[in-house]
């Protein structure tokens, strides 16, 4: 029996917890979860907000589902002698395991309205760089200075797993998205390994595209792309409109990847203050967790919670709040497993 490290960071993450455990359960799916608070979920029990026991817990196994870490109010806010603690537990959890590139997947999920159909690409994001890094200071008052770190070595792991993943998924080519007309050095060292990485893998097409255009052929014509690759920064910016083209944070799923270490993660949620209990949308854990399925060889047991889940959608009787219904997170995830 696969086992996986399940991460639990607070909020609505736990109804999502409880929708997923469920459906896995109905799908007879054949997975061992290995259970570790993290986040503010971590920190209500006493505990550290990014455990040690975690991320070797992680490491030994190789895979993890993970809901949105979250932070309580106010905590990690900078002070007078800078911030007291990481200010992003999604990302330091990421640094700390090593993770380098995400893999965002956007396609329409059917039942969920959106303005075009038939969309489907992947959008690769690099996560260890870039103005990501949050290395900044203030030079003198009232002038601050942010450094954008790019790297060759980086670079160049970050596109050899993104034409791997694109030949072993099919797909013919890849975009290369950045703004090396401006950012000559930084933007133009990682076009520089773009070009070079896919002279490595005969068959896939190497285009590139300022991000700033980009963004409009996406909101234009999404359909012409298959594979974008892009830096932290602009691959944050465009997962979210990704999103926005096929319906909404619905649609989400994110895999982050590292060495020998795979991350399937919600990247959207919030606190119980913000959605009560057994209100919150399950879907943006679920999804994931299909993909997660899929690679772990489950592929009927992902296709029958997906079919369920769209089936569901398409009748449009049972929806939670976010999705435009008044159902709660048990009666949704009770209706998903009525169409299994």
């Amino acid at each position: 029996m696969p086992k996986v490290v399940f991460v639990q960071g607070g909020g609505l993450g736990q109804d999502q917890e409880q929708a997923v455990g469920r459906l896995f359960e109905a799908a007879r799916v054949p997975v061992e979860f290995d259970v570790h608070l993290a986040g503010r979920a971590s920190l209500e029990q006493g505990g550290e907000a990014l455990p040690k026991a975690t991320f070797d817990a992680i490491r030994t196994c190789g895979v993890a589902l993970k809901t949105k870490l979250l932070q309580p109010k106010g905590f990690g806010m900078p002070t007078a002698h800078g911030p007291s603690v990481p200010t992003n537990f999604n990302v330091a959890f990421r640094r700390t395991l090593g993770l380098f590139a995400s893999m965002r997947p956007v396609h329409n999920l059917t039942g969920i309205p959106s303005r075009f159909t038939g969309v489907d690409f992947i959008l690769m994001r690099e996560i260890t760089e870039d103005l990501y890094t949050a290395s900044e200071h203030e030079i003198v008052p009232g002038v601050v200075q942010s450094f954008k770190i790019v790297t060759e070595a980086a670079c160049l792991r970050f596109f050899r797993l993104t034409f791997e993943l694109a030949r072993k998924l099919g797909r013919k080519s890849v975009h290369c998205i950045h703004k090396a007309n401006i950012l000559k050095m930084a933007d133009g060292l990682f076009l520089d390994c773009f070009r070079k990485v896919a002279t490595e893998f005969e068959g896939i097409e190497a285009k590139d595209l300022i991000v700033d255009n980009a963004c409009m052929q996406l909101v234009s014509r999404p359909h012409q792309f298959e594979m974008l690759a892009a830096g932290n920064l602009y691959g944050d910016l465009l997962s979210d409109l990704g999103a926005g083209l096929v319906g909404g944070v619905s649609t989400t799923a994110a895999i982050n990847r590292g060495e020998g270490v795979t991350v399937y993660e919600a990247v959207y949620g919030a606190s119980h203050e913000s959605v009560p209990p057994d209100t919150a949308n399950p879907l943006p854990l679920i999804l994931p967790a299909i993909e997660m399925l899929k690679d772990l060889g489950e592929v009927d047991a992902a296709t029958r919670i997906k079919h369920a889940v769209e089936a569901v959608l398409t009748e449009g009787k049972i929806r939670t709040r976010d999705l435009g219904g008044s159902a709660t997170t048990t009666a949704f995830t009770d209706a998903i497993i009525a169409k299994m």
